[in-house]
Protein backbone atom coordinates (compact mmCIF):
# COMPACT_ATOMS: atom_id res chain seq x y z
CA UNK A 1 0.00 0.00 0.00
CA UNK A 2 1.74 3.57 -0.82
CA UNK A 3 1.81 5.89 2.11
CA UNK A 4 -0.46 8.57 2.60
CA UNK A 5 0.56 11.87 1.26
CA UNK A 6 1.67 14.44 4.00
CA UNK A 7 -0.19 17.57 4.40
CA UNK A 8 1.32 20.74 4.43
CA UNK A 9 0.44 23.87 5.69
CA UNK A 10 2.01 27.71 5.46
CA UNK A 11 3.50 28.60 8.58
CA UNK A 12 5.84 31.85 9.83
CA UNK A 13 7.70 30.19 12.40
CA UNK A 14 7.66 26.67 13.60
CA UNK A 15 8.69 26.55 17.30
CA UNK A 16 10.28 23.17 18.07
CA UNK A 17 10.19 22.64 21.92
CA UNK A 18 7.46 23.96 24.88
CA UNK A 19 9.69 24.95 27.21
CA UNK A 20 10.99 28.39 28.99
CA UNK A 21 12.56 29.19 25.49
CA UNK A 22 9.86 27.77 23.03
CA UNK A 23 6.92 29.53 24.86
CA UNK A 24 8.26 32.55 25.32
CA UNK A 25 9.40 32.88 21.46
CA UNK A 26 5.70 32.23 20.73
CA UNK A 27 4.10 34.48 22.76
CA UNK A 28 6.80 37.36 21.35
CA UNK A 29 5.93 36.37 18.04
CA UNK A 30 2.10 36.14 18.89
CA UNK A 31 2.33 39.41 20.76
CA UNK A 32 3.42 40.76 16.94
CA UNK A 33 0.94 38.59 15.07
CA UNK A 34 3.54 36.90 13.75
CA UNK A 35 2.00 33.71 12.95
CA UNK A 36 3.43 30.72 14.17
CA UNK A 37 3.02 27.54 15.72
CA UNK A 38 4.88 25.33 18.36
CA UNK A 39 5.64 21.53 18.62
CA UNK A 40 5.83 19.79 21.38
CA UNK A 41 6.73 15.41 22.22
CA UNK A 42 5.56 15.67 25.56
CA UNK A 43 1.57 16.65 26.72
CA UNK A 44 0.78 19.70 28.29
CA UNK A 45 0.40 17.96 31.58
CA UNK A 46 3.68 16.85 31.65
CA UNK A 47 5.67 19.73 30.86
CA UNK A 48 3.34 21.78 33.61
CA UNK A 49 4.65 18.93 36.04
CA UNK A 50 8.07 18.46 35.53
CA UNK A 51 10.32 19.26 37.85
CA UNK A 52 13.42 21.87 36.69
CA UNK A 53 14.95 24.82 37.69
CA UNK A 54 13.79 27.94 39.73
CA UNK A 55 16.48 30.50 40.21
CA UNK A 56 15.17 33.96 37.65
CA UNK A 57 17.62 36.68 37.60
CA UNK A 58 16.38 40.47 38.20
CA UNK A 59 16.91 41.15 34.58
CA UNK A 60 15.47 38.27 33.45
CA UNK A 61 12.00 39.06 35.00
CA UNK A 62 12.10 42.47 33.73
CA UNK A 63 12.41 40.69 30.45
CA UNK A 64 8.88 38.60 31.28
CA UNK A 65 7.35 41.99 32.56
CA UNK A 66 8.05 44.29 29.88
CA UNK A 67 6.39 41.15 27.37
CA UNK A 68 3.28 40.71 29.68
CA UNK A 69 4.64 37.53 30.59
CA UNK A 70 5.11 37.95 34.48
CA UNK A 71 1.67 38.31 35.94
CA UNK A 72 2.02 34.55 38.08
CA UNK A 73 5.80 35.45 38.58
CA UNK A 74 5.14 38.72 40.30
CA UNK A 75 2.32 37.27 42.29
CA UNK A 76 4.15 33.70 43.88
CA UNK A 77 7.62 34.36 43.39
CA UNK A 78 9.75 34.56 46.53
CA UNK A 79 13.11 36.95 46.75
CA UNK A 80 16.29 35.93 47.88
CA UNK A 81 18.95 38.41 48.29
CA UNK A 82 21.53 36.51 50.50
CA UNK A 83 22.75 32.84 51.12
CA UNK A 84 25.11 31.08 53.23
CA UNK A 85 28.44 29.02 52.51
CA UNK A 86 29.07 26.01 55.16
CA UNK A 87 32.70 25.12 55.76
CA UNK A 88 35.21 24.36 58.65
CA UNK A 89 32.23 23.75 60.67
CA UNK A 90 30.85 27.51 60.49
CA UNK A 91 29.10 29.52 58.53
CA UNK A 92 29.83 32.29 56.30
CA UNK A 93 26.27 34.41 55.60
CA UNK A 94 26.83 36.14 52.06
CA UNK A 95 24.38 39.24 51.44
CA UNK A 96 24.13 40.44 47.99
CA UNK A 97 21.28 42.23 48.54
CA UNK A 98 22.66 44.50 50.79
CA UNK A 99 25.52 45.06 48.56
CA UNK A 100 24.18 45.35 45.34
CA UNK A 101 20.05 46.23 46.05
CA UNK A 102 19.49 43.56 43.55
CA UNK A 103 18.12 39.79 44.30
CA UNK A 104 17.08 36.40 42.44
CA UNK A 105 13.35 35.68 42.17
CA UNK A 106 12.71 32.25 43.24
CA UNK A 107 9.63 30.51 40.77
CA UNK A 108 9.73 26.99 39.73
CA UNK A 109 10.09 26.11 36.02
CA UNK A 110 7.00 23.99 35.99
CA UNK A 111 4.80 27.35 36.96
CA UNK A 112 6.77 29.61 34.39
CA UNK A 113 5.68 27.19 32.25
CA UNK A 114 2.25 26.99 32.65
CA UNK A 115 2.09 30.62 32.99
CA UNK A 116 3.61 30.57 29.81
CA UNK A 117 1.41 27.71 27.70
CA UNK A 118 -1.66 29.61 29.27
CA UNK A 119 -0.98 33.21 27.91
CA UNK A 120 0.18 31.70 24.55
CA UNK A 121 -2.42 28.99 24.28
CA UNK A 122 -5.18 29.94 26.09
CA UNK A 123 -5.33 33.84 26.35
CA UNK A 124 -3.57 34.43 22.83
CA UNK A 125 -5.32 31.72 21.25
CA UNK A 126 -1.70 30.56 19.72
CA UNK A 127 -1.23 27.46 17.96
CA UNK A 128 0.17 24.42 19.75
CA UNK A 129 0.16 20.97 19.14
CA UNK A 130 1.51 18.38 21.77
CA UNK A 131 2.21 14.66 21.80
CA UNK A 132 3.51 14.93 18.74
CA UNK A 133 5.70 12.10 17.30
CA UNK A 134 8.64 12.24 15.01
CA UNK A 135 9.30 15.60 14.25
CA UNK A 136 11.93 15.95 11.29
CA UNK A 137 13.40 19.42 9.97
CA UNK A 138 14.11 19.66 6.36
CA UNK A 139 15.28 22.22 3.60
CA UNK A 140 16.64 24.66 6.08
CA UNK A 141 19.48 26.00 4.13
CA UNK A 142 16.76 26.89 1.58
CA UNK A 143 14.41 30.25 2.42
CA UNK A 144 11.41 27.68 2.68
CA UNK A 145 12.43 25.15 5.28
CA UNK A 146 10.47 22.38 7.07
CA UNK A 147 8.95 20.75 10.09
CA UNK A 148 7.56 17.78 9.84
CA UNK A 149 5.88 15.50 12.67
CA UNK A 150 3.03 12.20 13.37
CA UNK A 151 -0.05 12.96 14.24
CA UNK A 152 -0.64 10.28 17.15
CA UNK A 153 -4.36 10.52 16.82
CA UNK A 154 -4.00 9.62 13.05
CA UNK A 155 -0.60 8.26 12.30
CA UNK A 156 -0.24 10.77 9.43
CA UNK A 157 2.78 12.95 8.90
CA UNK A 158 2.21 16.70 8.49
CA UNK A 159 4.40 19.01 6.99
CA UNK A 160 5.16 22.87 7.82
CA UNK A 161 6.70 24.73 5.76
CA UNK A 162 7.71 28.16 7.22
CA UNK A 163 10.17 30.66 6.76
CA UNK A 164 11.97 30.49 10.08
CA UNK A 165 12.53 27.28 12.69
CA UNK A 166 13.26 27.97 16.61
CA UNK A 167 14.92 24.89 18.01
CA UNK A 168 14.02 25.40 21.49
CA UNK A 169 13.39 21.49 22.14
CA UNK A 170 16.78 20.98 24.81
CA UNK A 171 19.28 19.26 25.05
CA UNK A 172 18.21 15.68 23.32
CA UNK A 173 15.90 17.01 20.65
CA UNK A 174 16.17 16.60 17.39
CA UNK A 175 16.79 20.39 15.75
CA UNK A 176 20.72 20.49 16.88
CA UNK A 177 21.11 17.06 15.29
CA UNK A 178 19.43 18.28 12.47
CA UNK A 179 22.68 20.32 11.72
CA UNK A 180 25.38 18.24 9.27
CA UNK A 181 28.44 17.58 11.08
CA UNK A 182 31.37 19.59 10.97
CA UNK A 183 28.85 22.71 10.26
CA UNK A 184 28.78 24.06 13.77
CA UNK A 185 31.48 23.81 16.35
CA UNK A 186 30.18 22.15 19.49
CA UNK A 187 33.05 22.85 22.69
CA UNK A 188 32.29 20.42 25.36
CA UNK A 189 33.34 19.89 29.20
CA UNK A 190 33.08 17.31 31.68
CA UNK A 191 33.33 18.07 35.43
CA UNK A 192 33.78 14.40 36.15
CA UNK A 193 31.37 14.75 39.14
CA UNK A 194 27.69 13.93 39.71
CA UNK A 195 24.95 15.35 42.00
CA UNK A 196 22.40 13.40 43.44
CA UNK A 197 19.12 16.16 42.91
CA UNK A 198 16.70 15.63 45.78
CA UNK A 199 13.59 17.10 46.85
CA UNK A 200 12.14 16.51 49.72
CA UNK A 201 8.54 16.92 51.53
CA UNK A 202 10.07 19.15 54.53
CA UNK A 203 9.68 22.87 55.34
CA UNK A 204 13.64 24.50 54.07
CA UNK A 205 15.82 24.39 57.22
CA UNK A 206 16.75 27.95 56.95
CA UNK A 207 15.71 31.07 55.70
CA UNK A 208 18.35 30.99 52.81
CA UNK A 209 20.09 29.25 50.20
CA UNK A 210 22.96 26.99 51.77
CA UNK A 211 25.97 25.69 49.99
CA UNK A 212 27.98 23.29 52.51
CA UNK A 213 31.65 22.86 51.12
CA UNK A 214 32.72 19.62 52.68
CA UNK A 215 35.96 16.91 52.43
CA UNK A 216 32.91 14.71 51.60
CA UNK A 217 31.49 16.44 49.04
CA UNK A 218 29.06 19.67 48.16
CA UNK A 219 25.94 19.57 49.48
CA UNK A 220 23.31 21.96 48.90
CA UNK A 221 19.70 23.38 50.27
CA UNK A 222 17.04 25.29 48.19
CA UNK A 223 13.78 26.14 49.08
CA UNK A 224 11.40 25.03 47.26
CA UNK A 225 8.20 26.24 48.44
CA UNK A 226 6.78 26.47 52.34
CA UNK A 227 6.86 22.67 52.66
CA UNK A 228 9.44 21.19 49.51
CA UNK A 229 13.17 21.87 49.57
CA UNK A 230 15.59 21.04 46.99
CA UNK A 231 18.85 19.08 48.03
CA UNK A 232 22.17 18.40 46.34
CA UNK A 233 24.59 15.56 47.10
CA UNK A 234 27.81 15.42 45.63
CA UNK A 235 28.37 11.74 44.13
CA UNK A 236 30.42 10.05 41.42
CA UNK A 237 28.68 10.66 37.77
CA UNK A 238 26.26 8.05 37.04
CA UNK A 239 25.63 6.62 40.59
CA UNK A 240 22.04 4.73 41.06
CA UNK A 241 20.24 6.66 42.96
CA UNK A 242 19.17 3.88 44.59
CA UNK A 243 22.31 3.66 46.18
CA UNK A 244 21.30 6.76 47.79
CA UNK A 245 18.13 5.59 50.87
CA UNK A 246 17.00 7.70 52.81
CA UNK A 247 18.76 7.17 55.69
CA UNK A 248 22.09 7.60 54.07
CA UNK A 249 20.83 11.37 52.39
CA UNK A 250 20.23 12.14 55.21
CA UNK A 251 22.89 11.44 57.28
CA UNK A 252 25.34 13.28 54.31
CA UNK A 253 23.15 16.37 54.23
CA UNK A 254 23.87 16.38 57.82
CA UNK A 255 27.06 16.31 57.95
CA UNK A 256 27.69 18.11 54.66
CA UNK A 257 25.70 20.77 56.04
CA UNK A 258 26.47 20.96 59.21
CA UNK A 259 27.79 24.19 60.94
CA UNK A 260 28.39 25.18 64.59
CA UNK A 261 25.04 27.02 66.30
CA UNK A 262 22.23 25.93 63.41
CA UNK A 263 19.33 24.28 64.09
CA UNK A 264 19.11 20.56 62.48
CA UNK A 265 17.87 20.00 59.56
CA UNK A 266 13.89 19.51 58.68
CA UNK A 267 13.60 16.19 57.51
CA UNK A 268 10.94 14.30 55.58
CA UNK A 269 9.98 11.98 52.86
CA UNK A 270 11.81 11.89 49.27
CA UNK A 271 9.81 12.69 46.49
CA UNK A 272 12.21 13.08 43.69
CA UNK A 273 16.04 11.13 43.31
CA UNK A 274 18.04 11.69 40.39
CA UNK A 275 21.81 11.67 39.46
CA UNK A 276 22.66 14.62 37.34
CA UNK A 277 26.14 14.24 35.86
CA UNK A 278 28.09 17.74 35.52
CA UNK A 279 28.71 18.95 31.90
CA UNK A 280 28.45 21.68 29.90
CA UNK A 281 28.44 22.17 25.76
CA UNK A 282 28.42 25.02 23.69
CA UNK A 283 27.48 25.33 20.17
CA UNK A 284 28.88 27.83 17.60
CA UNK A 285 27.10 29.13 15.42
CA UNK A 286 23.53 29.12 16.94
CA UNK A 287 22.23 29.12 13.29
CA UNK A 288 22.47 27.08 10.60
CA UNK A 289 20.32 28.67 7.58
CA UNK A 290 17.34 29.48 8.45
CA UNK A 291 17.61 27.09 11.77
CA UNK A 292 17.64 29.19 15.24
CA UNK A 293 19.36 27.30 18.22
CA UNK A 294 17.76 28.60 22.03
CA UNK A 295 17.79 27.04 25.21
CA UNK A 296 19.60 23.90 25.59
CA UNK A 297 19.65 22.89 21.93
CA UNK A 298 22.06 25.59 21.24
CA UNK A 299 24.06 25.29 25.34
CA UNK A 300 23.93 23.14 28.19
CA UNK A 301 25.00 24.83 31.52
CA UNK A 302 25.62 22.53 34.32
CA UNK A 303 23.34 23.66 37.23
CA UNK A 304 25.84 25.17 39.08
CA UNK A 305 25.29 28.12 39.12
CA UNK A 306 21.68 28.08 38.24
CA UNK A 307 22.21 29.69 35.14
CA UNK A 308 20.34 27.31 32.43
CA UNK A 309 16.74 29.19 32.48
CA UNK A 310 17.79 32.64 32.42
CA UNK A 311 20.17 31.84 29.39
CA UNK A 312 17.35 29.93 27.42
CA UNK A 313 15.24 33.39 28.58
CA UNK A 314 18.16 35.53 27.41
CA UNK A 315 18.06 33.62 23.87
CA UNK A 316 14.08 33.84 23.91
CA UNK A 317 14.10 37.40 24.02
CA UNK A 318 16.40 38.21 21.28
CA UNK A 319 15.43 35.45 19.18
CA UNK A 320 11.37 36.40 18.90
CA UNK A 321 12.71 39.86 19.10
CA UNK A 322 14.64 39.79 16.15
CA UNK A 323 11.96 37.30 13.96
CA UNK A 324 9.53 39.93 14.91
CA UNK A 325 11.52 42.50 13.37
CA UNK A 326 12.32 41.01 10.33
CA UNK A 327 9.04 39.61 9.93
CA UNK A 328 7.17 43.25 10.53
CA UNK A 329 9.59 45.44 9.21
CA UNK A 330 11.95 43.66 7.54
CA UNK A 331 14.87 44.50 10.04
CA UNK A 332 17.23 41.57 9.92
CA UNK A 333 20.04 42.79 11.97
CA UNK A 334 18.95 41.30 15.18
CA UNK A 335 18.62 37.85 13.48
CA UNK A 336 22.13 38.50 11.87
CA UNK A 337 23.67 39.59 15.55
CA UNK A 338 21.64 36.44 17.24
CA UNK A 339 24.41 34.10 17.97
CA UNK A 340 27.12 36.80 18.57
CA UNK A 341 24.79 38.68 21.30
CA UNK A 342 23.56 35.13 22.92
CA UNK A 343 27.01 33.32 22.58
CA UNK A 344 28.85 36.10 25.01
CA UNK A 345 26.51 35.90 27.63
CA UNK A 346 26.65 32.04 27.08
CA UNK A 347 30.32 32.14 28.18
CA UNK A 348 30.28 34.24 30.58
CA UNK A 349 27.79 31.97 32.30
CA UNK A 350 29.90 28.91 31.66
CA UNK A 351 32.90 30.90 32.73
CA UNK A 352 31.58 31.41 36.31
CA UNK A 353 30.13 27.79 36.41
CA UNK A 354 33.21 26.56 36.28
CA UNK A 355 34.61 29.09 39.17
CA UNK A 356 32.08 28.16 41.38
CA UNK A 357 32.46 24.35 40.71
CA UNK A 358 36.29 24.91 41.50
CA UNK A 359 34.58 26.50 45.14
CA UNK A 360 32.29 23.86 45.40
CA UNK A 361 34.21 20.62 44.79
CA UNK A 362 37.50 21.83 44.90
CA UNK A 363 37.75 20.19 48.75
CA UNK A 364 36.74 16.89 47.98
CA UNK A 365 38.78 16.40 44.64
CA UNK A 366 41.25 14.18 46.51
CA UNK A 367 44.40 16.79 45.52
CA UNK A 368 45.47 18.81 48.10
CA UNK A 369 46.45 21.87 46.53
CA UNK A 370 42.85 21.68 44.64
CA UNK A 371 41.62 21.81 48.47
CA UNK A 372 43.79 24.96 49.37
CA UNK A 373 43.15 27.05 46.79
CA UNK A 374 39.14 26.61 46.74
CA UNK A 375 39.66 27.58 50.39
CA UNK A 376 41.56 30.34 49.64
CA UNK A 377 38.63 31.52 46.89
CA UNK A 378 36.15 30.86 50.04
CA UNK A 379 37.96 33.27 52.43
CA UNK A 380 38.50 35.89 49.70
CA UNK A 381 35.09 36.36 49.73
CA UNK A 382 34.32 37.24 53.12
CA UNK A 383 37.78 39.51 53.56
CA UNK A 384 38.17 41.27 50.33
CA UNK A 385 35.20 43.56 49.22
CA UNK A 386 36.50 43.75 45.76
CA UNK A 387 36.84 39.88 45.77
CA UNK A 388 32.72 40.09 47.02
CA UNK A 389 31.51 42.16 45.03
CA UNK A 390 32.51 40.68 42.14
CA UNK A 391 31.47 37.58 43.16
CA UNK A 392 28.03 39.27 43.63
CA UNK A 393 28.17 40.55 40.04
CA UNK A 394 28.61 37.36 38.67
CA UNK A 395 26.01 35.49 40.23
CA UNK A 396 23.10 38.08 39.88
CA UNK A 397 24.23 38.14 35.95
CA UNK A 398 24.58 40.50 33.91
CA UNK A 399 21.79 43.70 34.55
CA UNK A 400 21.06 44.20 30.60
CA UNK A 401 18.46 45.30 29.82
CA UNK A 402 15.82 44.17 26.71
Amino acid sequence: MTPPTPSEERRTVVVVGAGPAGLTVANILRAASVDCVVLETESRQFIETRPRAGVIEEWAVRGLRQRGLADGLSAGAQTHDEFEFRFGGECFRFDYGEMTGRHHYVYPQPLLVTDLVREYADVRGGDIRFAVRDVRTHDLETDRPAVSYVDPATGRRHVLRCEFVAGCDGARGVTRDSIPEGRVRIARHDYGIGWLALLAEAPPSSDCVLFGVHPDGFAGHMARGPEVTRYYLQCPPGDDPENWPHERVWTELRERLGAAGTPPLREGRLIEKRVLDMHNYVVEPMVFGRLFLAGDAGHLTAPIAAKGMNLALHDAFLLGDAIAARVTEDDDSGLRGYSHASLRRVWDYQEFSEFLSGIYHGTSSGDPFLAGTSLARLRRLFTSPAAAAAFAEQYLGSAAAF
